[in-house]
């Protein structure tokens, strides 16, 4: 064998040692936003790991120990953002409309309303019904049985031979004057009619007390005395209905007008030709801004309202187990084995004495972006059976495999 051969020999500038140093991976790493003992170590560690798998112990490995540090770094990152994510998918109908949080250059938490110091996503939540209540208000509200948008009343006069009234303007008008129970929420807003009458619902008057026109129990003479002094003794249903029925009768048989109401445009049948005008009555919604803010909720900027406002931080190093760890350390060999390859690509290969040695830096990339996908895939597939709404379907299966089970097994018979 040759021994006058110059160099006598060659060696990289840059070698991964076989073992990495916890007091030195605070300072190589970009980020740094793990910053506890127990990721330091776990960050050394990887040196090794990744020493011993690329075969560092039998060809040199051209990278530094701070890129196996921020290897493992991106790879808990990138854990807690998959871990997020999946979170988001259980909890954001629960969480919208609470308070979010401000976060800081690296995702942490600034500032948190409802806890000092708290991580709502390590936290399982109480299940509540928000999101589906905040829907059903609405739709109740839009149906006129219920829902949490406030009905305003309203009246306006009739004018001898006018006919048509706008009841947008008249409305408008009446929230500019300062006793108005509805000031200042009208502005530009359209509003809905509710109802439209011109006597004021009269059926408990005639219910309680006065003179009206019959006994409790015969609806015909309905109100002739009060419901105390008839002397009759009926279920409160029956009260009810006919309270109901009588003041249903005061706006059809009762009635002296019919109307027309076109985009809050009211015309009134027959044309008013009294010399004494005629008070009506109109209830009705001033329509909501969609974000109009309510007293406790925030529908907002200033609220939970998509999965970028739910206050997630990043997961907690020390709240990564044995599963999330060891996906850690298989993720981070595959960045490191990447940035190798990235490296050997920036040659094709090296000149020795009497031939060329090809370096493998395409194959490495490419290896490394598959091991990426195939374990972000494997990660993503088990948490996506994890989802509450999957768990609650596999729990009603095994109760009704129980079951089955159970209506199989002979009853025991009783000998006395």
């Amino acid at each position: 064998m040759p021994t006058n051969l110059q160099p006598l020999s060659t060696v990289s500038a840059v070698v991964l040692p076989s073992t990495g140093s916890p007091g030195d991976v605070s300072t190589a790493l970009a980020y740094n936003i793990y910053t506890t003992d127990a990721f330091y170590s776990g960050a050394a560690d990887q040196v090794s790991y990744t020493y011993n798998k690329l075969g560092g112990n039998v060809l040199d490995l051209e990278i530094t120990p701070s890129i196996v540090y921020n290897s493992y770094e991106e790879a808990c990152l990138e854990y807690s953002y998959l871990i997020n994510t999946h979170q988001a998918k259980n909890v954001l109908s629960t969480f919208l409309g609470n308070s979010t949080g401000s976060f800081d250059q690296d995702g942490e938490l600034a500032t948190y309303a409802p806890g000092t110091g708290s991580k709502p996503n390590l936290n399982y939540p109480r299940f509540q019904l928000d999101y589906m209540n905040h829907v059903g208000q609405g739709i109740a509200g839009r149906a006129g049985v219920g829902g949490n948008q406030t009905i305003y009343s309203a009246s306006f006069s009739t004018v001898l031979d006018v006919q048509d009234y706008d009841l947008q303007d008249i409305i408008y008008t009446a929230s500019l004057e300062t006793d108005s129970p509805f000031k200042d929420k009208v502005g530009k807003k359209t509003i809905t009619v509710q109802k439209v009458y011109y006597k004021t619902p009269a059926a408990m008057w005639a219910f309680y007390g006065g003179f009206a026109v019959g006994t409790t129990g015969n609806l015909s003479t309905y109100g002739m005395y009060a419901d105390d002094s008839s002397f009759q003794l009926v279920p409160a249903w029956q009260n009810i209905l006919q309270a109901m029925a009588y003041e249903e009768d005061l706006h059809v048989r009762a009635s002296h007008w019919s109307f027309k109401l076109i985009n809050n445009n009211l015309r009134i049948f027959p044309k008013p030709r009294f010399s004494q005008t005629m008070k009506f009555w109109v209830d009705f919604k001033v329509s909501e801004e969609p974000f109009d803010e309510e007293a406790d909720r925030k529908y907002g900027a200033e609220g939970v309202n998509n999965m970028n406002t739910l206050p997630f931080p990043n997961v907690p190093y020390a709240n990564i187990n044995s599963i999330g760890k060891q996906w850690c350390r298989r993720f981070a060999l595959s960045l490191s084995k990447e940035t190798l390859g990235q490296v050997r690509s920036k040659l094709a290969s090296i000149p020795i004495p009497g031939n060329d040695v090809t370096l493998n830096g395409p194959a490495l990339v490419s290896e490394a972006k598959e091991e990426q996908a195939s374990l972000r895939d494997e990660l993503k597939e088990v948490l996506d059976q994890m989802v509450y709404a999957s768990l609650a379907e596999q729990d009603a299966k095994l109760q009704n495999n129980i079951t089955e089970v159970a209506l199989k097994v002979p009853t025991g018979i009783y000998v006395g």
